[in-house]
């Protein structure tokens, strides 16, 4: 959306709990999340965001051990995503954030779920103005027609949404929006809960 009064929404996250801040570059908020990290080990959710701001190789390079199943082999996934689960930060993007600072999901297998949910005790998410929405409406429905078509794609998934993309609501083995969730504040105390506000557009 255009014309986002980000100074509103800091105001509606911090409401909620949540640590906010506002970056104009990608780099910049790379930075960021560089530094809240520090030398923690990272868990990582399925994140393009994540992939094209190249966190994972700077992470690597700083000696961080980083445990994202994106970068596993097929047998080590699930190994790989269940140690996400007990880094010492766990990072990845959101499908969408509504004005008034919630942040909404959809998983298929719902590690990210879990992550963000009930996970490592300091979280960073990292989201692009292109997920900035007005509503929870509007928010679910840019993740069906935005996000998942793409996804599906890229995973060479068989679903209906990979072929005309657009959401079918399907019943098939490979459906990848299997966990809706929408996070209305942190779910229980945590040292903290981090959203990086990119004024750049970013992943899916």
């Amino acid at each position: 959306m255009e014309n986002i009064d980000y100074e509103a929404l800091v105001k509606a996250l911090k409401s909620r709990r949540f640590l906010p801040e506002v970056f104009n570059t990608a780099e910049e908020a790379k930075a960021a999340a560089l530094n809240i990290i520090g030398t923690k080990s990272v868990g990582i959710g399925g994140s393009a965001t994540v992939r094209d701001m190249g966190l994972a190789e700077a992470l690597q390079s700083n000696g961080n051990q980083v445990y994202w199943h994106w970068l596993a082999a097929k047998e080590a996934k699930q190994a790989t995503r269940d140690k996400a689960l007990h880094a010492g930060v766990y990072m990845c993007s959101a499908n969408a954030l509504t004005l008034d600072g919630r942040l909404v999901n959809i998983d298929g297998t719902g590690n990210r779920a879990a992550g963000l949910i009930y996970g490592p005790h300091e979280i960073v998410v990292i989201v692009g103005k292109n997920k900035i929405v007005s509503s929870l409406d509007e928010a679910l429905d840019r993740i069906k027609r935005d996000a998942c078509p793409t996804n599906a794609r890229r995973l060479g998934l068989n679903t209906p949404c990979a072929k005309t993309g657009q959401c079918h609501d399907c019943r098939t083995a490979e459906r990848m929006c299997n966990v809706t969730f929408i996070l209305e504040a942190p779910t229980r105390p945590v040292n903290a809960f981090h959203v990086l506000l990119v004024k750049e557009d970013l992943g899916l």
